[in-house]
């Protein structure tokens, strides 16, 4: 049997718009990107890009700004997004199937055996994605600054890890003390 593609899927403008606040939450903080770095970055057509960015700037996740010091920077509320909430800035609400939508009645409802499993798997998928925080991610990015905001992370130097490792007997012990949690 070939295989078709799948309706069941995002689009490429979901996946373009959780591909670049990704990218703008692993940057330094109050850098702005201008739309070619952008596109460059996330690997997107910079015509299509343009529409996703306006969406996201219009439901207040990212800002821009014209002229020579301008480009898109990630708000606050954007820093703290979840995936749903970047996928619907640019799709509009999630829905796995018609007969969920709020503002639309199913005569089927009551008696259809399907409608349980669609709202189970749809709930799923929302449980999934507003658990993935932009900023959680971007501290996977590739690209990611070092920064000192996650405290499970640890920063170690470039020209650390381009020395040639110590033997073991070069190296000095370290003492053990207690570390308050950071909280």
């Amino acid at each position: 049997m070939k295989e078709a593609a799948s309706s069941m899927q995002l689009t490429r403008a979901a996946d373009y718009g959780v591909r670049v606040m990704i990218h703008l939450a692993a940057a330094v903080p109050g850098s702005r990107h201008s739309l070619p770095e952008l596109a460059r970055a996330t690997e997107t057509p910079e015509s299509f890009l343009s529409k996703v960015l306006q969406a996201l700037a219009h439901a207040g996740l990212i800002a821009s700004r014209r002229g020579h010091a301008g480009g898109f920077v990630l708000t606050p509320l954007g820093h703290a997004a979840t995936m749903r909430e970047v996928i619907e800035a640019v799709e509009g609400p999630i829905r796995l199937n018609i007969c969920l939508n709020p503002g639309r009645a199913c005569h089927r409802k009551s008696w259809c055996p399907a409608h349980p499993v669609w709202a189970r798997a749809q709930k799923a998928m929302f449980e999934v994605l507003d658990k993935a925080l932009i900023a959680d991610l971007a501290l996977q990015h590739p690209h990611a600054p070092a920064t000192h905001t996650d405290p499970h992370s640890v920063f170690v130097p470039q020209q650390m890890l381009d020395k040639t490792p110590a033997s073991p007997d070069s190296i000095a012990p370290v003492s053990r003390r207690a570390v308050a949690p950071v909280s």
